[in-house]
């Protein structure tokens, strides 16, 4: 069995759900090999604009050539990561490098993204096109000489792909269209978070028969076992194997070690959620497995950072931690909860090594927070951000603008929250709401066609105080990010690489 993760995602740690299935079939004996097809793929279109520059290039271009191995040595040091400006030009050299490595006009590409103005990922036609063509994709002269080399050596009778978001739907599909033509007895299963997405959208019926045998909705584990003939439990638990995959060759200081510690949302209540609307439910793993988890994987892989995945880490999972340190620095994503606002937890939070909290604050105005049903008190919050400040916990906080309950007075109460708060965030990420098809809210709301595409995930609507997305993203530009004391936090955000990278800061 061959399982490939696909470009483009950020390249900056080990892809954790082919861990998670190397983990469920090597428990099992399954003989299978992993392609972190991702970060091979960006390095060798690196590595061969380098080898063959173009002709004439550009001063920046010229720079970036002349200082690829530098800057990508430097990306892997953490001394780097004490300087927003030396990181900031040393990833935007970088990318610029990417770039350039791209002849088709059509095609943008960087870290964190491929677009193709000819081909849109929401068209399972384009898609299709893809697979017809994959001489079309950028990773091609990559993809075309790995595979089959490797494919003749193992022998794998199953090419699983996971797809996890839509900057890598295209390039999936030219690897997908390749494998087929050059080896048409293999069978091609997909999986992850987008081919997840898919197939619980309403009215989903599949286009792609004929090209993909099988789709893995959900965790994969138990479908993918069974594809090798072993029957297990849907909620039999499997620690990831990350030993198949380059743990050290990414793109950060040392090893980044992802690990899930539930499926789902312990909250999902929230309007308009994405999990609540595809039916996720809450799967904790046992705080006693994730303790002997993690300290196996931390013993063997010897992580610089921990990167914990959960949609929500609950409060038992951090005080499991506070109990049972992981033995490496981690950080992740949590709810805004009065155990925040303890001096002695947050210490203690510190202490097991916690650098950094993902904060999903979305409004500075309580009336819209409560009207999401986001279960967010902005006294506690604002309490929990001056809390984990004194702890020296950095706080990256998720501000959301647009939704059919805010205002343009909602979204001024927003700005003035956070400018209040500016020495208490450490990062902002600023996005406008997208409202997913399907969810029971949008039925009170005049909906249409948002992007043009029979897999698109959300649906455009009339908001009901005219808020609409043009003068959300005016006022944003226009004012929001204008503040003096908000424009400082925006400049801190490490470019392409955002959150992944952040917590590298809060260490340095």
């Amino acid at each position: 069995m061959l399982l490939i993760y696909p470009p483009v995602a950020k390249p900056c740690e080990a892809p954790a759900g082919i861990a998670k299935l190397s983990g469920a079939l090597k428990s099992h004996g399954v003989k299978h090999h992993l392609v972190d097809a991702n970060i091979e793929g960006l390095l060798f279109l690196m590595d061969s604009a380098v080898a063959n520059p173009k002709a004439g290039p550009d001063t920046w271009t010229k720079r970036a050539v002349r200082n690829y191995s530098k800057n990508i040595c430097s990306l892997r040091d953490m001394r780097l990561y004490k300087s927003i400006d030396r990181y900031s030009r040393a990833v935007m050299d970088t990318n610029r490098l990417l770039e350039k490595s791209v002849m088709n006009k059509d095609i943008s590409l960087s870290l964190a993204n491929y677009q193709d103005s000819g081909l849109s990922p929401l068209l399972s036609s384009d898609l299709l096109s893809a697979a017809a063509q994959p001489e079309r994709s950028p990773f091609f002269p990559y993809f075309s000489n790995r595979l089959p080399g490797l494919i003749e050596i193992i022998q794998p009778k199953i090419a699983g792909l996971s797809i996890n978001y839509l900057s890598q739907a295209l390039s999936s599909f030219a690897i997908i269209g390749f494998l087929k033509r050059q080896f048409p007895e293999m069978r091609i299963i997909c999986g992850g978070g987008l081919v997840t997405s898919w197939l619980r959208r309403p009215g989903w019926r599949n286009p792609f028969a004929g090209l993909i045998d099988h789709f893995v909705e959900g965790p994969g584990e138990s479908d993918l076992l069974r594809f090798a003939g072993i029957n297990t439990g849907p909620r039999a638990h499997y620690t990831p194997d990350y030993g198949l995959l380059p743990t050290g060759g990414y793109l950060s200081p040392g090893a980044v070690l992802p690990y899930s510690g539930s499926n789902g949302c312990f909250w999902n209540r929230c309007s308009f959620c994405p999990e609540k609307t595809e039916g996720n439910c809450y799967i904790p793993v046992g705080l006693m497995q994730v303790k002997d988890d993690l300290s196996s994987l931390v013993r063997s892989i010897r992580p610089s950072l921990i990167h914990l995945l959960d949609n929500a880490i609950s409060p038992a999972l951090m005080e499991s931690l506070i109990d049972n340190p992981p033995g490496a620095p981690w950080y992740g994503f949590t709810r805004i909860t009065k155990e925040l606002t303890d001096i002695d937890f947050c210490m203690s939070l510190k202490r097991s090594g916690c650098a950094m909290l993902k904060l999903g604050i979305e409004s500075g105005d309580q009336t819209v927070l409560d009207r999401m049903q986001k279960g967010v008190d902005l006294g506690i919050a604002s309490l929990a951000l001056k809390t984990l400040k004194k702890a020296h916990i950095a706080a990256y906080v998720y501000l959301l603008f647009g939704t059919p309950q805010e205002t343009i007075e909602s979204a001024l109460k927003t700005l003035d929250f956070t400018v209040k708060h500016s020495r208490e965030i450490g990062f902002l990420n600023l996005a406008i709401f997208n409202m997913p098809i399907g969810c029971a809210e949008a039925d009170n709301l005049e909906t249409s066609d948002f992007y043009e595409g029979d897999l698109s995930l959300y649906t455009d609507f009339a908001h009901p105080a005219g808020w609409n997305r043009k003068k959300v993203r005016k006022f944003l530009d226009n004012e929001f990010k204008r503040h003096k004391a908000i424009s400082a936090i925006l400049k801190s955000d490490p470019p392409f690489f955002t959150s992944n990278h952040a917590a590298f800061f809060s260490l340095a």
